[in-house]
């Protein structure tokens, strides 16, 4: 399913807009869309769609991927239809100012979707998939064995309402 423009939009600035100072255009816009719909497009679909030659859609591709915009191409995936019956939020309170280590450690472990810094009165969130309770109480004890990690707080989703990452642009 595509990503729909909405009413709730935040105000951004035009270098916002761009990307922290890099700069594209209109194309390259349009061509970031199609891929948010359909990752597998093919430049000659791509071409099909704009009406713009497939070299300067494979050389604009080609220029995103360089320049970070294009991290990788991938599929959404029903993960509980793959056995993943949780989804959870863990808060994280760390100590000793180690915190990035932590980061970077956890999120190398498998079913970690993302590890944010935040503000307030913890120091990190981490979304995670676990197949099972079995699977999350692993998961929670081998945080809890991290050195620095002084507690957490998981909270188990119980109904996912939206989860998509493809925002309008």
């Amino acid at each position: 399913m595509a990503p729909q423009k909405s009413d709730f939009r935040p105000v951004e600035s035009a270098a916002e807009k761009r990307g922290a100072g890099q700069t594209f255009d209109d194309l390259d816009l349009k061509i970031l869309r199609v891929l948010l719909t359909d990752s597998r497009a093919s430049a000659r679909e791509i071409h099909f769609s704009l009406g713009v030659s497939t070299s300067t859609i494979t050389a604009r591709m080609g220029r995103l991927r360089e320049r970070g915009i294009i991290r990788g191409f991938t599929a959404s995936v029903d993960f509980q239809k793959l056995g993943y019956e949780l989804t959870v939020v863990t808060e994280i309170h760390v100590s000793k100012g180690k915190l990035l280590e932590m980061e970077r450690e956890i999120a190398k472990a498998p079913g970690v979707c993302a590890v944010y810094d935040v503000t307030g009165e913890i120091d990190a969130i981490v979304i995670s998939k676990c197949k099972d309770r079995e699977a999350l109480s692993r998961f929670t004890k081998a945080l809890l064995a991290m050195p620095f990690i002084e507690r957490t707080n998981s909270h188990v989703v119980l109904t996912t309402v939206k989860e998509d990452f493809r925002l309008p642009i």
